[in-house]
């Protein structure tokens, strides 16, 4: 291993293809030597989701040489498997290095004879998935780490149907990222030369347009928006992302009047000077925007993550006339209960309507597809297996896409695209918040009627954070131990049935039979618990920690925290 260090980072000192300025770096800090070591001890991993790093100099890092890499990999695979002349659309968000990153994409992939459809600027997830779509493209790229720190940024790579690339693309695209073993292999060419063969073309406000317009097709009562557009107030942050625009927008042309923006967060920051931490799940990150819902007496406060496909949200509750703050979960219910029983009270529910989660989604998603007849579908942990359903929808013709969400504060209604897409879950939390203050109801009042009709369902997660090659061989060694010994109750709860999505086994432990997940091979534990309780552990394919999830259901808000609580400190004791 130190051999490849050394002899890693002497080749990037060395040769004349890495700039004056990434030598620069490399000198500044080549003395340090457990940095040197964390920048070459390895690739930066090519994983089923693209790639996500800090951004530097290195072979372990996100900067030009490896985004063209991975680039090259992916335009190798598009030859061999796709169609080349079909191009590929490229987007990225407000994150340090992102236009670059972008360009760098592009011009690597015209090099290779495709067509690569450049953003002019920066724009979101969901935007990237529909540009794709509209131009027909082989596949997509998205430059963006998401909600990561300021230090991270990614590449997050989609296929033809719009949806994150899913088997055997992903397994495929890995390898041919993998096999591009020296940088001589890397193809590149000039903008103004990838422009003049047509190799290179920007595109703008015309998929804006376009993307709005499928938007605004989801609502289902815009007669409420209008009636009660001037009474709901809206406080909204991007987080110095990229979702001011199309959320702005849509809010204004569907006729919402008082929508306020947090001032310190409204233009894009690739330091996010403002915030600890990016992230609609950090309750932190809502300081600037709960102290201008007070002051405008707002009855929704919601924020999108930089790139836009996550949005978190805050409530009235007109009680104590606090703000209570929802899950992923609970948000995404919120949306999707609206829409499934409005859309059976108006009679434009598709036939064979389909309801897609993931095995990490909260349990009241099964309660409330049962109740209005939706096909009940669950996947994997990402929101790709969610948009594949819908193309295997349309293949089969079998089923119609009605709504899904995942529990990291995802959702997607309807399928102009195949992301999650916060403006369209914003669009939607908008309406039904008319609807229901038509009613006299705010949707925290709302989420409380939920609750009661189908049960006091709340779910939690705890993360363990093992950095660098140790934390890497620390996270395998804890699954193997859970995967080879797994438990057979956590605290007062009795395990049902274990999964076990890596051998696509599972074991009832009421009567010692063994099924199959039915699920692609995926490193997920799962542990379907007793009370209609559930846990689950898998590492995660972003960052390097391993993630604990947990849910429980209880006869009222008080009870449901308090066996969340119970069941948490269970799971914290096998994770020993």
């Amino acid at each position: 291993m130190l051999q490849r260090v050394s002899e890693q980072l002497n080749y990037w000192l060395n040769d004349p293809y890495f700039d004056d300025a990434t030598k620069q770096e490399l000198l500044a800090v080549r003395n340090n030597e457990k940095e040197i070591e964390d920048r070459f001890y390895k690739d930066l991993a090519f994983g089923t989701g693209g790639l996500r790093g800090v951004i530097g100099a290195g072979t372990n890092r996100m900067n030009i040489y490896t985004v063209r890499k991975a680039t090259q990999g992916l335009a190798n695979y598009i030859n061999k498997n796709g169609d080349p002349k079909r191009g590929v659309a490229i987007s990225y968000d407000c994150r340090k290095m992102s236009p670059e990153f972008a360009k760098e994409t592009a011009l690597c992939l015209a090099a290779n004879g495709i067509k690569a459809y450049l953003s002019d600027t920066l724009r979101p997830v969901p935007e990237e998935s529909f540009a794709l779509r509209s131009f027909h493209c082989q596949a997509g790229v998205e430059i963006t780490a998401s909600h990561n720190p300021p230090e991270y940024n990614g590449y997050k790579v989609y296929w033809e149907d719009g949806a994150q690339v899913t088997p055997p693309h992903d397994t495929g695209i890995i390898a041919d990222v993998n096999a591009v073993n020296s940088y001589d292999d890397v193809k590149t060419m000039s903008e103004a030369d990838a422009l003049k063969a047509g190799l290179l073309v920007y595109f703008g406000a015309e998929i804006d347009d376009a993307y709005m317009e499928a938007l605004k097709k989801q609502i289902i009562h815009p007669d409420v928006i209008r009636e009660m557009a001037d009474d709901i107030r809206i406080v909204y942050t991007p987080f110095h992302g990229t979702g001011l625009v199309p959320v702005t927008r849509v809010l204004q042309e569907l006729g919402f009047k008082h929508v306020y923006v947090v001032p310190e967060q409204r233009d894009p920051d690739p330091a996010f000077t403002t915030l600890k931490y990016p992230n609609p799940e950090d309750p932190e990150a809502f300081t600037l925007a709960l102290k201008l819902a007070k002051e405008k007496d707002a009855d929704i406060v919601l924020a999108t993550d930089p790139d836009a496909d996550r949005l978190g949200i805050y409530a009235k509750d007109t009680k104590t006339g606090e703000y209570i703050g929802f899950t992923g979960n609970m948000s995404g219910m919120l949306i999707g209960e609206y829409i499934l029983k409005e859309r059976t009270a108006t009679h434009t529910m598709p036939e064979n309507p389909a309801f897609v989660t993931t095995i990490v989604t909260t349990n009241l998603a099964r309660k409330v597809a049962e109740k209005y007849g939706l096909h009940y579908v669950e996947v994997l942990t990402g929101f790709k297996y969610i948009g594949e359903q819908i193309r295997l929808f349309e293949e089969n013709h079998s089923y119609n896409y009605v709504f899904g969400l995942e529990e990291s504060y995802g959702c997607l209604p309807g399928t102009h695209a195949r992301d999650k897409d916060a403006p369209a879950a914003v669009m939607m939390l908008c309406e039904a918040a008319a609807f229901y203050k038509k009613q006299g109801l705010t949707l925290w009042d709302q989420m409380q009627k939920i609750y009661e009709e189908y049960g006091f369902y709340k779910e939690g997660q705890f993360s363990l954070t093992m950095k660098g090659m140790e934390g890497a061989k620390e996270i395998e060694v804890l699954m193997t131990k859970i995967r080879t010994n797994p438990p057979k109750a956590f605290g007062a709860w009795t395990v049902r049935t274990f999964r076990d999505y890596k051998t696509g086994r599972t074991l009832d432990l009421t009567d010692g039979t063994e099924g199959t997940t039915g699920l692609p091979e995926s490193n997920v534990l799962y542990f379907d618990l007793t009370d209609d309780a559930w846990c689950c552990v898998r590492p995660s394919g972003t960052e390097p920690k391993i993630k604990f999830y947990m849910g429980v259901r209880g006869r009222s808000l008080e009870d449901a925290a308090s066996l969340l609580q119970q069941l948490t400190e269970a799971v914290k004791a096998e994770a020993q």
